[in-house]
């Protein structure tokens, strides 16, 4: 910010106020300052007013989400952190309770950004703790990306991310903790051509492979899966599901079904959701095809219920990265989908890149980008959910009790 010192200014002004041409630089050094300190008060009262109003509007949105049914609560994983942006978290249940992470720093792709962690202890989110970052040397650093969250049926809670400079050229990060997230192993890097789930989480099989989707952006936007046997120690890959050009998609979710049957289900380049299906839990997949859902180009997640049917929450916008409204959605099928909450909608704001998993007691928790700003963290009862039509890919503009 430039310095400025009036004291010292106005003292030289004045000393050279002694012929007209003093006293014009007076005058002009004057005016100067009434237009510096005008602009500072425009720019104090714009910021101050554009904070209130959204705050008011995240307000609004906040008392409009606790009247609908199935909402339970939410509120920020923090409220102050030692970085201005944050972005992409995840969320996990352990055996001590909710881990959450995501990538924080000056900015996206900046390479100070690292991972950071939040545990919930004790009916609150404990402040975040940076556990990974790009140091690779004195002279070297990456930006970190893409945090994942993963609990195996046994084994140590692993932390799946990204380093490099852009999706483009990034590698794939894996560490590993045994104490339920408070400490971590040493990170390793991933095998090449193994990205690990690129965004969202894997699923474990019921032979205990682990099946994790991905997705590559150096050749346009296609899907694969990665599978590992033990672990995550070693990997085997499919070759790219889709050809990057008819369908461009990326950030998939896996979603189960009875006898083997998957479906992955994720973002494309503003073409709306995609869908894919494998008949042999991920050995071969169908064509890619695109549901009746939009998609602005922005991440999705979605998760399998215990009672079978699927929940998905994204950005219900077929505008270009318009990432607001921030919406649930719920089917039987994985086909026809239903509107079931509204989390955010506040035009001209971001409200992205959400993770959901379903907690041991039933709960749905979702966590997402606020503005860039802060993690969100809502829970949601699926059970007491009240499902309305989306007709031909609009969302039903009526609440239920209206129906």
């Amino acid at each position: 910010m430039r310095k400025h010192y009036p004291d010292k200014r106005i003292a030289i002004g004045f000393t050279g106020c002694r012929n007209e041409r003093g006293k014009k630089r007076l005058v002009f050094f004057l005016l100067e300052q009434i237009m510096l300190n005008l602009q500072l008060f425009c720019f104090g009262i714009g910021s101050i007013l554009a904070t209130s109003i959204s705050l008011v509007a995240s307000e609004q949105e906040t008392d409009s989400l606790t009247e609908q049914p199935g909402y339970v609560s939410n509120e920020f994983i923090y409220e102050i952190a030692p970085f201005p942006s944050c972005h992409a978290s995840t969320i996990e249940e352990t055996s001590d309770g909710l881990i959450a992470a995501w990538f924080g720093g000056t900015h996206e792709r900046h390479p100070d950004v690292g991972i950071w962690t939040s545990r919930w202890e004790n009916g609150d989110w404990s402040l975040p703790v940076e556990v990974a970052n790009g140091i690779i040397s004195t002279s070297e650093r990456y930006p970190s990306w893409n945090p994942v969250l993963f609990q195996p049926d046994s084994g140590p809670l692993m932390l799946f991310y990204k380093l490099g400079p852009t999706p483009s050229d990034w590698w794939g990060m894996l560490m590993t903790s045994s104490d339920e997230g408070k400490t971590w192993s040493e990170p390793r890097r991933l095998p090449d051509g193994i990205l690990g789930p690129i965004k969202n989480k894997p699923i474990q099989l019921s032979n205990g492979d682990i099946l994790s989707p991905s997705s590559t952006e150096h050749d346009g936007w296609r899907v694969h899966f990665e599978r590992s046997s033990d672990l995550g120690r070693t990997w085997q890959t499919t070759a790219p599901v889709n050809d990057g050009e008819k369908i461009r998609a990326i950030q998939p979710s896996l979603l189960r079904y009875d006898d083997q049957c998957l479906q992955a289900i994720g973002r494309t380049r503003s073409s709306g959701i995609f869908q894919i299906w494998s008949r042999d839990e991920g050995k071969t997949w169908d064509d890619m095809t695109l549901t009746s859902l939009p998609n602005p180009s922005a991440g999705t997640d979605a998760a399998t219920l215990s009672d079978g049917r699927q929940l998905l929450v994204y950005n219900h916008n077929p505008n270009y990265k318009g990432r607001s409204p921030l919406n649930v959605a719920v089917s039987d099928d994985g086909k026809d989908w239903r509107a079931a909450l509204v989390l955010e909608d506040t035009p001209k704001s971001e409200f992205s890149y959400p993770a959901v998993i379903q907690s041991q007691d039933g709960l749905v928790h979702i966590t997402y980008t606020w503005n860039r700003k802060r993690i969100k963290h809502v829970v949601v009862d699926p059970e007491k959910l009240r499902l309305r039509p989306i007709v031909e890919g609009t969302w039903p503009s009526k609440r239920p009790e209206d129906l």
